[in-house]
């Protein structure tokens, strides 16, 4: 199982840099941001291209109903290496379907970069297994995760095609305070109705999907759950300070063996 490292794109400039940079010297996979309302993900991104080589750069992800795919093939090409890029996109209800199946045609004509779909429930699961180079999943248990592979692979053997790579967000938290840390982040989530009702499908708790861990070796044995159930699982960075020390902390944490 490959691992990625990911951090809140409005996080300050310094810490993206240095966490990018630490990521690919630590034989990470890949770094992430993600696309919060106006904060422009791919800008974000695009500080950690300017200072990495290697590692494959992931944004989780843009959102077709406020930035068309016209817009975003635009940004990406003017501010990121495609050769690298994991470009997610995504949507919410109403008409998600419809405007994820549109936005990845308009992607794959604008683009040649791979792209990830987010996905929660099973006909979206399903849609990114017959379109998307990558299926990315967010604040689910490993075993909800594998219920997820099936739909994604039901979705890719109906299109006739090898099943696409599966991505798991998995926030984590290191120190005494990570269990209120991620309860806090988790309830912010559980406010949005479409994640409401995924958290309600899982019949689980925000919190129980996060890794909460006093010790690195905690946060080891809370990665080790994914191994196998995923291709790569991301650590989504929650910490207590918006610091280059606590990002770095975690990283080397929970770095792959």
């Amino acid at each position: 199982m490959r691992q990625g490292f990911a951090v809140f794109a409005g996080t300050a400039p310094e810490v993206i840099r240095a966490s990018a940079r630490e990521a690919e010297a630590t034989g990470h996979a890949s770094f992430w941001v993600n696309y919060p309302g106006r904060i422009d993900g791919l800008a974000a991104l695009a500080l950690a291209a300017r200072v990495t080589q290697r590692i494959a750069l992931g944004v989780g992800v843009v959102p077709l109903h406020t930035r068309g795919a016209e817009s975003i093939a635009e940004g990406a090409r003017a501010a990121l290496p495609l050769d690298r890029l994991l470009l997610g996109v995504g949507s919410p209800n109403p008409g998600a379907l419809a405007r994820v199946r549109a936005g990845v045609l308009v992607l794959r004509r604008e683009l040649a970069t791979r792209i990830v779909v987010a996905a929660l429930g099973p006909r979206m699961c399903r849609l990114g297994g017959e379109v998307a180079d990558g299926v990315l999943l967010n604040w689910l248990t490993p075993e909800h995760a594998r219920r997820a592979a099936d739909w994604v692979r039901a979705g890719a053997a109906e299109a006739g095609r090898e099943p696409p790579a599966l991505f798991a967000y998995v926030r984590a938290a290191l120190g005494p305070w990570a269990p209120r840390r991620l309860r806090e982040e988790g309830a912010q989530y559980a406010a949005i109705p479409a994640y409401a009702a995924h958290f309600a499908r899982m019949g689980v708790d925000p919190a129980e999907t996060a890794i909460a861990a006093e010790t690195p070796d905690a946060l080891r044995a809370g990665l080790a759950r994914w191994s196998g159930v995923v291709d790569e699982v991301i650590v989504r960075a929650v910490t207590s300070e918006d610091t280059v020390e606590a990002h770095l902390a975690l990283l080397q944490a929970g770095r792959p063996q």
